[in-house]
Formats: C-alpha cells, sequence, structure tokens
C-alpha cells in the first residue's frame, strides 16, 4: 500500500466503522416521559349552514377560520385522544370517524364549508341530535371506560320553521366539552357558495329587503343547547385562548392507574446522530482529496511535453 493510500484506506475503515456502530442506534436512558394516549372520544359538532362563513370574525374573516383554529387548538389540548367531526345543515354528515390521526383531523378541518347556497332550504341548529346520540350510545356500550367529550360550534342562527327541537342526549352519555358561538350581534355578510364549494364572490341577498344579507348570533339559542347537553357556554372572539373550553377534562380520569403508568416510557438520549455527523465529515474529505487528486493530475498532463 502505497504512503498516499494509506490515509484513505484508515478514513474509508473509519467511516464503514462509525456506520455499523450508528446502525445499532446506541443511546443512554433518559427522564420518563408521559406519552398519554388519552382515554377521551371527542365529538366536535359543526355548524355549516352558509351562516358559518359571515365575515365578522376577527378583521372580517369568515366565522369557519375561528371554527378551524379552535378545533386546532383543542385537540393539541387534548393530545392522544381520538377525534371526530360531525357537520349538520340540512342534514347530518359524519365527516371524520372518531381517529387519532390528527393530520386526518387537519385535513376535514380545512375543508369545513357551507352547503351550496342555492341548495339552502332552512336548517335547525338541533339537525344533529339524533346522529349525535348514535354515535354516544355506540361509544359507550363499545368502550364505556372512555369518557365522551362534545363541542358543539355554531352561532345558533335557527333558518328552519319553529322553535328548534331539543337535544335529548340521555345524561351520563357527555363527560364534558363545550358549546362554542361565534359572530356577533352586529352580524356578518355571508359570500354565496356554488355547488363546487367555491365561492361566487357575491353577498347573499335578503329577499325581504334587496341588500346584503347579515347572519347574527343567538346567544341565548346556544346557551339552551350548553344546558341540553349538560356543558357549559363560551363565545368565542379572535385571539381568545383555548384554555376556558378545556379545563376540567382530566385526561387521567378516563383510565385506571395501570393504564395511565403503562402510558409513561423511558426517554433517550440518541448517540448515533453525532457517529453520522462523522461519516459525513469522512465523505466530504474524501471528495475534496478526490477532486484535488484529479486538478493536481490535470495539471501535470498539461506540463507534460
Amino acid at each position: 500500500m502505497g504512503g498516499e493510500s494509506r490515509p484513505t484506506h484508515w478514513r474509508l475503515t473509519a467511516a464503514v466503522v462509525l456506520l455499523g456502530v450508528a446502525a445499532l442506534r446506541p443511546g443512554l436512558p433518559g427522564d420518563e416521559v408521559d406519552t398519554t394516549a388519552a382515554n377521551l372520544n371527542v365529538y366536535f359538532v359543526v355548524d355549516t349552514t352558509s351562516s358559518i362563513i359571515a365575515e365578522d370574525w376577527g378583521d372580517e374573516q369568515p366565522r369557519v377560520a375561528g371554527v378551524r383554529r379552535d378545533i386546532d387548538a383543542i385537540a393539541a389540548a387534548l393530545p392522544g385522544a381520538r377525534y371526530s367531526v360531525v357537520t349538520f345543515d340540512q342534514s347530518t354528515r359524519v365527516r371524520l370517524p372518531l381517529t387519532t390521526d390528527t393530520t386526518a383531523l387537519a385535513s376535514v378541518t380545512e375543508t369545513l364549508l357551507p352547503e351550496p347556497t342555492e341548495y339552502s332550504r332552512g336548517s335547525s341548529v338541533t339537525e344533529a341530535n339524533d346522529r349525535l346520540r348514535t354515535l354516544l350510545e355506540q361509544a359507550s356500550q363499545r368502550t364505556p371506560d372512555r369518557g365522551r367529550v362534545v363541542y358543539y360550534l355554531g352561532d345558533g342562527e335557527q333558518t328552519a320553521q319553529g322553535e328548534p327541537p331539543p337535544f335529548t342526549i340521555p345524561a351520563g352519555l357527555v363527560n364534558g366539552g363545550a358549546v362554542l358561538g361565534y359572530g356577533t350581534t352586529e352580524g356578518g355578510r355571508m359570500k354565496a357558495t356554488r355547488a363546487r364549494f367555491e365561492s361566487s364572490g357575491e353577498y347573499i341577498q335578503d329577499p325581504a329587503t334587496g341588500e346584503d344579507a347579515r347572519s347574527v348570533i343567538s346567544e341565548s339559542t346556544l346557551r339552551t343547547i350548553a344546558d341540553q347537553l349538560g356543558v357549559g357556554y363560551l363565545h368565542r372572539e379572535a385571539g381568545a385562548d383555548i384554555g376556558p373550553a378545556v379545563d376540567g377534562i382530566d385526561l387521567a380520569r378516563y383510565g385506571s392507574s395501570t393504564e395511565i403508568e403503562a402510558r409513561k416510557v423511558r426517554s433517550r438520549h440518541e448517540l448515533y446522530w453525532p457517529l453520522l455527523l462523522g461519516v459525513g465529515a469522512i465523505a466530504v474529505w474524501e471528495a475534496g482529496a478526490g477532486l484535488a487528486a484529479l486538478a493536481q493530475t490535470r495539471r501535470r498532463k498539461e506540463v507534460s511535453p
């Protein structure tokens, strides 16, 4: 082996050794980390009538912007729970069955849009009662040890004729949550939406006046719904903390001490990445050495007769 190749030989040998050790994922024990998979089912019941895009949230944003923000914040505050999204307008739909997949939850939340304006015929603020009751009853039968938390997000505006029928959820099926209200007493205008859920750019008109229609929050209706569900009511505003909506929900409450302890794992301080940095440094060194050797060879050829 020549003098010039010996350093290269040792560097390549070192790289192979470092890679082999890194593959073993060496590490040191760290602190105990709580990876609680909350023993909770969280149901988001969302009003997706035209009023959900009334522009009186924050700086004249549609109300749905606040709904999206709050759903994301609640999910972050209740990590590891199973989440479901139920929407209602003229009918009720389960947009997301119970899942721990927060990416799926975020995707559904991001695509929350109202029914097409041309199909809107008025709806009841308690339209979701039957479907929600069925979901809660099924969950109670299948996993009775799991808590069931309900968040109703809407403006309380009843557009169907007559008084809304009450929510008839049996006592004990709802273990917490809140009714979250969006909108103002001044109201907000709403842009019309087409069948493909695209905004037409034109505002919905009030047929009685010929002027832009305005959706106004009904906090009295929302408080009534909260009483029927057995939860509190909160009026939501842009920038408000989500804390009051999740206060009182104890993640540990819905699991045995054995289950909770089992969710705690010992963290590790990984040591493989410094080894990979060493391999990278050797690779850069060898690349530089190779380029230098190539340049030297070319110079020799240029000066040779």
